[in-house]
C-alpha cells in the first residue's frame, strides 16, 4: 500500500534525481516516475 508524504528537496539534489528517470526511460519502454525512482533507491538504501 502507498502513502502520499510531501517533503521538501533541495533544488540540486531534484536535478540530480530526474536523471535517474531519464536513463530508466531510455534504457526500457515504460515511462518512469520521479516517485518510483525516490522508492527504489530509498529501498536500496534503507537496506544497507
Amino acid at each position: 500500500m502507498s502513502k502520499r508524504v510531501t517533503i521538501v528537496l533541495e533544488d540540486d539534489l531534484v536535478k540530480e534525481l530526474r536523471k535517474f528517470p531519464a536513463k530508466q526511460i531510455r534504457d526500457s519502454t515504460s515511462s518512469v516516475s520521479l516517485s518510483k525512482v525516490i522508492n527504489e533507491m530509498l529501498k536500496k538504501n534503507l537496506k544497507n
